[in-house]
């Protein structure tokens, strides 16, 4: 029998309808193109990107040249441009504002690896390490407002070059996900006086039915109002909004958190194209922001399309219930 279910936070209604899906094993994945004849990622081809922004280097290396590891460079096609101010206007009824943000890539590895999940801990630990580094730098910026970093991995899921990497871009509003997660949290600390993540990961600490990993700062489980197939989140268990303040020790236990959840998706789903997005609170958020909301990594497999219901009502049909999900995965050997 189909269910509706409510996501507690932003009030979103899910349809979870097992009758739609065969087997979870029985998801099948694009094929992955051939790989490109030139990449402009890889070691050797610094040239071919814009001077980089910054980069963890050997000791005896120079910028824009070989001997890095992981590198930071702006986007060469970027959605928003660093230079300029937001000149916020009216247009008759409509607001417009110029593109001023920040559009940045960060190349995962020098070497041609498609697939992040292969990368050892120490690696993927300083690809997260850039985030926090990039997000603390453009924080000094009083005209950016919301940071978001994202990966895609797999054409299917939007990603134009295979070799590792991940996008940065920093809006000068509050993207509305965001602005209604927040808003969500928000009523739920004004009328508890608690963190509505920090009770959701009680309760599924609790339940253990949805969780996929559990480890002694992060804790990994499939949403109990999953959007999608085997939808993912990674939560710090302490209540931190922001992810410019995470710690080193913690993002040393995050790298092996996020490689082992990434590898079970993989031998599950057979190495699916899949998004993972970092959801944080804004640069300047007031305290009361700070208290009620709490910093995740979503990871969404790309198994199944938006079609036009979804579209036009908002719901998403789940046909894989959050709850096999979440077995599925715990049980996936890697």
């Amino acid at each position: 029998m189909p269910e509706l279910r409510k996501d507690p936070i932003t009030g979103r209604w899910v349809i979870i309808a097992p009758d739609r899906a065969k087997r979870p094993t029985d998801f099948q994945t694009s094929p992955s193109p051939d790989a490109e004849k030139f990449c402009p990622f890889c070691e050797g081809n610094e040239a071919a990107c814009p001077n980089e922004i910054l980069a963890y280097r050997n000791h005896d290396s120079v910028p824009n040249q070989r001997g890095w590891r992981v590198r930071c460079v702006p986007n060469k096609f970027p959605a928003l441009k660093i230079e300029g101010q937001l000149e916020n206007r009216g247009v008759g009824m409509y607001d417009v504002m110029q593109g001023v943000g920040a559009h940045e890539v960060i190349i995962d590895c020098p070497h041609h690896e498609t697939r992040f999940a292969n990368l050892p801990p120490a690696n993927i630990r300083e690809v997260l390490w850039m985030y926090h580094d990039r997000l603390v730098d453009l924080k000094r910026d009083k005209r950016l407002v919301h940071p978001m970093v994202f990966k895609n991995e797999g054409a299917a899921a939007g990603a134009s070059l295979l070799h590792a990497h991940s996008q940065l871009i920093v809006t000068p509003v509050v993207p509305i996900q965001v602005a209604e997660e927040m808003r969500g949290a928000k009523e739920f600390f004004g009328w508890r006086g608690r963190c509505i993540y920090c009770d959701m990961i009680r309760q599924e600490l609790d339940d253990q039915h949805r969780i996929v990993l559990d480890s002694p700062n992060f804790v990994v489980f499939c949403p109990f109002a999953s959007r999608f197939p085997f939808e993912t989140w990674i939560l710090p268990k302490r209540h931190s909004s922001q992810f410019e303040t995470v710690q080193e020790a913690d993002v040393d236990e995050l790298a092996h958190v996020l490689k082992t959840t990434l590898q079970k998706l993989e031998v599950a789903l057979d190495n699916p194209p899949y998004n993972y997005i970092l959801h944080t609170a804004p640069f300047h958020a007031d305290n009361f922001d700070l208290k009620s909301y709490h910093w995740h990594l979503e990871i969404i497999p790309r198994l199944t399309g938006v079609a036009g219901f979804e579209w036009g009502s908002g719901f998403y049909i789940n046909s894989v219930p959050p709850e096999d999900a979440g077995a599925f995965l715990r049980r996936a050997e890697i």
